[in-house]
């Protein structure tokens, strides 16, 4: 990162979610002691992404390109004590059923290089034996993951924000108004603050903040993300996910299962979310036909996240010292702790 007479780098973070937390607490220990202001902006009391993630965590994606960096996360996150219980991580196993002859080889190898003997690739009668679903295509194949699991994302974000408070970064709760290409930061009460870096990780609230700062987002949008707390029986099944249906979700507690279906809603405002009455009877029918059990849904939970084509959670340059560090295509809790650590790397070179 670019230092100026001789004073320490200055970087602002602007979101205080999960990435901006951890990657400002990264940058704050980082060799060469930037100065970092992270912007929270209440954003711990907002409906955010990082409030109300499943969290669920695994190796396995449907490529290798996406597996890398969630394996590498997961392994990061298995070997580090501090980071297990910063996440609350809990192991439970997962699985991931995609449609017959999908081929999964190649990113088996990769969760296999991050997590040795953790991936194994079965067929659908399988799946149908040992776990509850009674609904899948006789092609089916699944990989089966033993490290998997979920974290807390939220807990997460909290001992982030504390860890980078204790490193030397300042947390300003100041509402951002714009960002500039300075770069710099201009708060709501008039003020503008210069710095050599500017990193904008507001989630679902980036696009929009880029657009009031006149900055092009491309590639970056919001979308509707909801899941539902929900009593039926799934008796051994960790966290999953299925791409024939849809349908993914992990163990809650005293007999509820988190359950989610991909939503179909984008380009929707973050400040006006609210759950989907559609979506959610739309996940108790799905869900009663592919487990073959009565679903009841319980609390539904509703956010947004930003999604970046071509989809990954990084550090993307907008020029003049000016960043984005958002867009995972929701479930980033998968990634976020490689990718922040690449992504305070790639601003202190």
């Amino acid at each position: 990162m670019t230092r100026t007479a001789g004073r320490p780098a200055r970087l602002a973070v602007v979101g205080g979610g999960v990435a901006g937390a951890l990657l400002a607490w990264r940058a704050a220990g980082s060799p060469g002691g930037a100065s970092v202001d992270l912007f929270t902006d209440g954003a711990g009391e907002r409906a955010d992404a990082s409030r109300v993630s499943g969290g669920l965590v695994r190796g396995f994606e449907p490529t290798a390109a996406s597996a890398g960096p969630a394996a590498e996360s997961l392994a990061e996150i298995r070997g580090s004590d501090t980071l297990r219980a910063w996440s609350r991580y809990r192991e439970t196993g997962a699985l991931y059923v995609l449609p017959g002859r999908t081929a999964v080889r190649e990113p088996v190898d990769v969760v296999e290089a991050h997590l040795p003997g953790s991936a194994e690739v079965v067929g659908g009668e399988w799946v149908s034996r040992a776990f509850p679903f009674r609904e899948l295509p006789q092609d089916a194949v699944a990989v089966v993951e033993r490290h998997a699991g979920h974290i807390a994302p939220h807990a997460l974000r909290a001992a982030a924000l504390r860890a980078a408070a204790e490193a030397g970064a300042t947390v300003r709760t100041p509402a951002v108004a714009a960002v500039t290409r300075d770069p710099g930061v201009r708060t709501a009460d008039g003020r503008t603050l210069r710095y050599d870096r500017v990193v904008v990780a507001a989630g679902a609230w980036t696009p929009g903040l880029l657009a009031r700062s006149g900055v092009a987002a491309a590639g970056l949008r919001t979308k509707h993300i909801q899941y539902s707390l929900c009593r039926t029986r799934l008796a051994g099944l960790g966290s999953f996910v299925d791409e024939n249906s849809g349908l993914y979700g992990r163990p809650w507690a005293d007999g509820t299962f988190l359950l989610g279906l991909p939503s179909d809603r984008w380009g929707v405002d973050p400040d006006g979310v609210s759950p989907d009455a559609g979506l959610a009877r739309r996940l108790a029918d799905s869900a009663a036909r592919v487990f073959g059990t009565e679903v009841a849904v319980g609390r539904t939970v509703a956010a947004s996240d930003c999604y970046h084509d071509p989809a990954g959670l990084q550090l993307r340059s907008l020029g003049g010292g000016l960043h984005t560090f958002t867009g995972g295509s929701g479930g980033a809790a998968k990634t976020v702790v490689a990718a922040s650590r690449k992504a305070a790397a790639a601003l202190s070179d």
